[in-house]
């Protein structure tokens, strides 16, 4: 192959990027040419800039899959139609070898767009069930990726593989020291990560900070609380450390910690997973999404990996009480952890995108 581009795509929240940046370099391993196709103000443009600043980025127009009334419903299908127009454009200009998807509003344009010229679409689903975008990308797909053989149910099995979660090499690389570093801890106690998704969840927050001075007498804790949520007030705190949201410094302060509290997706869950961190799941409710973190929290706990709390019963007293257990059933939790099937490393799933090339 003279040519051996793939075009990524993906966005809308974090967790629709961050496989792709893992395979980014894995695939210029295998000696393709990587651009990527993402949203203009979506949280990709940001990521995949900020991480691989030498890749082609295209922003194209994009609409939002809502499941509530907007007056933008009405005008979001014209973007969406400039958005596949300019994929189109791309996509005929670079002449990939291959287009890989991992959903988010932004991915469904590109996907049509490469059906329409021949190119090789390859989607990856990491929840239960396929989100909206993926459900509608699916008929335009060449192959179909799951993390979770109870997806296969809900996907053309004779174009679908089950290939298991997929984990960044350099989560696994991470350092204790390095984290203890960045949160400057200087106690022995253990450390509670609590993550709220890249955009925060007000309601976590408020549970955890209602309960700061009791944890605080058993953890050191590690707060992302999201994008403007910072309590000013707790800055400097020696035993709470707060970040708005982190991408290179996130394997350093898992491998620094003891226990984690978080929501529920895909990505997120399947590497607290391969560290071996028992984690209390706290899924969105399906007031707020279609109810997928719900399914994998479940599944999760299940297997025993791990303990879920949902939304409507998130307050300071029950926050606490579900810590507590946490803390007493660590051990068991390990152990269902331990016995759980190995991740696939980045390298391998660019090898799987990589054979679907043309």
């Amino acid at each position: 192959m003279e040519n051996k581009t793939i075009i990524l795509t993906g966005g809308g929240t974090a967790g629709h990027v961050s496989l792709n940046q893992a395979i980014i370099p894995e695939l210029e391993k295998l000696g393709f040419r990587v651009e990527y196709i993402g949203s203009k103000e979506g949280i990709e443009n940001e990521l995949i800039r900020d991480s691989y600043p030498e890749i082609t980025y295209h922003a194209i127009s994009s609409g939002k899959l809502r499941r509530y009334f907007s007056m933008k419903n009405f005008t979001d299908p014209f973007r969406v139609g400039a958005g596949l127009t300019q994929a189109l454009n791309i996509i005929r200009k670079v002449k990939p070898v291959a287009i890989f998807s991992k959903g988010g509003f932004v991915s469904v344009p590109v996907a049509m767009a490469g059906r329409l010229a021949g190119v090789p679409v390859i989607i990856h689903e990491s929840d239960v069930t396929p989100g909206l975008a993926n459900k509608l990308a699916i008929p335009f797909a060449d192959h179909i990726f799951t993390v979770f053989k109870e997806t296969m149910s809900h996907v053309p099995k004779e174009k679908s593989t089950c290939t298991g979660s997929v984990i960044r090499s350099e989560l696994l690389d991470g350092s204790a020291a390095s984290g203890r570093e960045l949160c400057h801890f200087d106690n022995t106690h253990k450390v509670l990560m609590i993550m709220g998704g890249s955009q925060g969840s007000a309601l976590i927050n408020d549970a955890v900070r209602e309960n700061l001075d009791t944890l605080t007498k058993q953890f050191n804790i590690i707060h992302l609380c999201g994008k403007g949520n910072i309590d000013e007030r707790l800055e400097g705190h020696e035993q709470y450390c707060q970040f708005e949201y982190v991408t290179h410094e996130l394997s350093h302060l898992l491998h620094l910690t003891d226990l984690v509290v978080s929501r529920a997706g895909s990505n997120s869950i399947f590497e607290f997973l391969a560290l071996k961190k028992p984690m209390l799941l706290i899924p969105l409710s399906k007031q707020k999404s279609r109810g997928d973190q719900i399914l994998n929290a479940n599944l999760f706990e299940a297997q025993g990996f791990a303990h879920v709390l949902e939304e409507e019963q998130v307050n300071a007293k029950s926050f606490m009480a579900a810590i507590e257990r946490l803390v007493a059933e660590e051990e068991q939790l390990i152990q269902a952890m331990t016995e759980a099937e190995p991740p696939k490393t980045a390298y391998e799933m660019a090898k799987l995108v990589a054979a679907h090339a043309k």
